[in-house]
């Protein structure tokens, strides 16, 4: 590659963005990505890593601003790997969701007419993640707790974090505090030693019920009952204030400034409260952060949160949408485009703990939710009982291998709702709708490349996407979900 040097410093315009959020620009024709570089804008750019197909720079400069251009509002945001586009005005990051979802239609799924609705954002996109997850580790001699910088798992120190909501930033407060003056010692991946490994909080938003989860590499853990004590005494004197985060994000302007919590009626002082407190035991050496057995030492099993006037029990290892304010909306979406009248058979694909199924209980005659996690179908069958619900029925098992025995079963569903992880879903999945032949399916998705995919294989089958509603349900990062519904085309 003549003319192209790693180490050596270039002027570039970037001319667009990829799905991860970096700026693209080019050398000599040769793809240069760059994290933090925004379209439009002119930078220079160190080559860090250089092959025959595509280059990698580090942002030395921005020498031509984009008006979307802002100054993050976190200090550790430069070497944290959490959110990842502080840098991009809020109203500007809807718009890249939006075009992403849009190129990725056309691009993977060859859509070229289909309506993609603005991406709708948050009111107040600050401190809006109900479960934190603080790695712990020691540098030079003290105790950190904050998040692994991007692509390691080098642990970066915060005190604050403006995504995770503030009664998870206290807890980990008082934690480390306790762990310094007990020494306790603290988890080192490198030798495998060490006892406290994560710091873990989930936060009801509605209830403000708090569960704590310290993982440990080991069976118990020291004076925990002095741990439980100060944890519970912090709620009778901690007040909710206006974080430096908040304040940092008003004084430069930035859209939509605040918090999703403060200054909520029932919520803040009143509600704050542990009700769970968990030591979870992981002694392998492994990146899952849980592992498999938990202690609990305080208060309930469970605790409670409230999505759209559903009740809904969260356990350690629930899976539960880490956005509850924009979960409505994207639920929301989900039922609106099921169009129910209230006679139909509706089946919930990839139901998790049954959030869209009870959505879709109200106006169904009978939902079948499918999961292939069996403590996620418990918990479903719970929330299910919860909340007096008695049209809705939960299967264990792989959506690919539960559809034909239902179907086999006579079961017949005119509806179907589509929750896959980031992969999508499986060929032979769609090949079996395709055969049943449901008047709709609503196709809810964290991944726009496979949603794309999967979308091209549907209208291969005799399915027409109507329109498509991405919903921002992770402020400051580049991942977007999208809501999609999708008619049965006339008969052949």
């Amino acid at each position: 590659m003549p003319g192209i040097e790693k180490n050596k410093n270039y002027t570039l315009e970037i001319t667009g963005m990829t799905h991860e959020g970096q700026g693209v620009g080019r050398i000599e024709g040769l793809a240069v990505f760059i994290d933090g570089a925004l379209e439009g804008e002119q930078v220079e750019a160190r080559i860090i890593k250089l092959n025959k197909t595509y280059a990698v720079g580090k942002l030395i400069a921005v020498l031509r601003p984009s008006p979307g251009r802002v100054e993050p509002f976190c200090s550790a945001y430069r070497r944290c790997g959490g959110c990842n586009l502080q840098h991009m005005d809020y109203t500007a990051q809807l718009a890249f969701k939006t075009k992403l979802v849009r190129d990725n239609l056309e691009r993977i799924g060859g859509l070229k007419d289909v309506i993609v609705h603005e991406t709708i954002g948050m009111k107040q996109p600050m401190n809006y993640r109900n479960k934190a997850q603080y790695p712990v580790a020691e540098v030079n001699g003290s105790v950190i707790t904050g998040f692994y910088a991007a692509r390691s798992h080098d642990v970066i120190d915060s005190e604050d974090c403006g995504i995770q909501d503030t009664e998870s930033d206290k807890v980990r407060k008082i934690v480390r505090q306790f762990i310094v003056e007990k020494g306790i010692p603290v988890y080192n991946e490198a030798t495998g030693k060490g006892l406290l490994r994560h710091i873990v909080t989930r936060v009801g938003f509605n209830t403000g019920e708090v569960m704590v989860v310290l993982v440990i590499n080991g069976n118990k853990l020291p004076a925990s009952d002095e741990l439980v004590r100060r944890l519970l005494e912090s709620g009778k004197t901690m007040e909710d204030t206006v974080t430096s985060t908040e304040a940092a994000m008003e004084s430069s302007g930035t859209a939509a400034a605040g918090t999703a919590r403060v200054g909520k009626a029932g919520e803040g002082l009143e509600a704050y409260g542990i009700k769970s407190f968990y030591l979870n035991i992981n002694t392998e050496s492994t990146n899952v952060i849980l592992g498999r057995k938990n202690i609990l030492l305080y208060g309930s099993k469970t605790i409670t949160d409230m999505i759209g006037g559903y009740r809904f029990l969260i356990s350690p290892h629930s899976f539960f949408q880490v956005n509850p304010v924009q979960t409505e909306v994207l639920y929301s979406k989900a039922l609106e485009y099921a169009a129910l009248t209230g006679t139909e058979t509706v089946f919930d694909l990839y139901c998790g703990i049954g959030t869209i199924s009870l959505f879709l209980s109200a106006k169904a005659g009978k939902v079948y939710g499918v999961e292939v996690v069996e403590e996620a179908i418990s918990d479903a069958r719970m929330n299910a009982e919860l909340n007096g619900i008695t049209n809705v029925e939960f299967v264990l098992g792989e959506a690919e291998k539960a559809v034909p025995e239902l179907y086999r079963k006579g079961v017949r569903a005119e509806i179907v709702v589509l929750d896959p992880p980031r992969k999508g879903c499986e060929e032979s999945l769609l090949l079996m709708l395709a055969e049943m032949r449901p008047k709709r399916i609503v196709y809810v998705s964290c991944n726009p490349a496979t949603l794309a995919r999967d979308l091209k294989y549907l209208e291969a089958q005799g399915f027409k996407v109507a329109e498509v509603q991405p919903v921002d349900m992770f402020p400051w990062t580049a991942h977007v979900e999208c809501v999609t519904m999708l008619q049965r085309a006339s008969n052949p």
